[in-house]
């Protein structure tokens, strides 16, 4: 299993530290409810306490890290409630991002790209772990492509959540992955440039992912 803590290659900074926390966090090496020790994290990381408590700042300003008083801090636990927030929140950044992608004329360029990476998820039916990074890498792109780095931001953070969830959508999805033939369609829809029906493919996915974590 590949290790996020671990020491710096380059000079610390809390920035740099939030990355590796939150990819630990996406990837389930620090896992959901997960009580964080400075000194154990500090040790690993090759770090001071100075920027590793800027560092887990960040995180908590963005929700992924929960300070409770007299007992410490905490990686969040996604309950079915802050599940149903997070894909909430994904669904208008992600609606936004491909109404701009169409009204600025490069639906076309775009839709061929993430048709690519859902071609690629084809490829790997069968590999439910390698499905889900392409999963993420397409909806990654989807934003990006709009060119608006306040929209990847927000993003950002959301995108992590969807990794901590990842694990348990796995299980949810027969041998024939329906996570390819989705994102097809919703790569061609970007392609034509048919906002309505980009839309309407957008709110039908994130409402399954939805209904298989809170049901599941």
């Amino acid at each position: 299993m590949t290790s996020y803590i671990e020491p710096l290659a380059q000079e610390s900074t809390p920035s740099i530290i939030a990355d590796k926390l939150r990819l630990a966090i996406g990837h389930g090496e620090l896992k959901p409810g997960m009580q964080l020790g400075e000194a154990d994290l500090a040790r690993k990381l090759g770090v001071s306490r100075g920027p590793l408590r800027e560092g887990m700042q960040r995180l908590t300003q963005e929700g992924l890290l929960v300070s409770i008083r007299n007992r410490g801090l905490f990686v969040i636990d996604m309950t079915p409630e802050d599940v149903r927030d997070m894909y909430l929140a994904r669904e208008a950044i992600e609606r936004a991002a491909a109404l701009q992608i169409i009204l600025r004329g490069d639906h076309e360029a775009a839709g061929t790209a993430l048709a690519a990476i859902a071609d690629r998820m084809t490829g790997a039916d069968g590999d439910p772990a390698a499905v889900g990074e392409l999963d993420i890498e397409f909806h990654e792109l989807l934003v990006r492509l709009a060119c608006s780095p306040r929209l990847s931001r927000m993003h950002q953070t959301s995108i992590t959540e969807t990794r901590m969830c990842i694990h348990a959508l796995e299980e949810t999805y027969l041998a024939t992955d329906a996570r390819a033939v989705e994102h097809l369609r919703l790569a061609e829809a970007i392609r034509t440039g048919d906002a309505a029906l980009t839309e309407q493919l957008l709110i039908a996915h994130m409402d399954d992912a939805v209904q298989r974590l809170v049901n599941r």
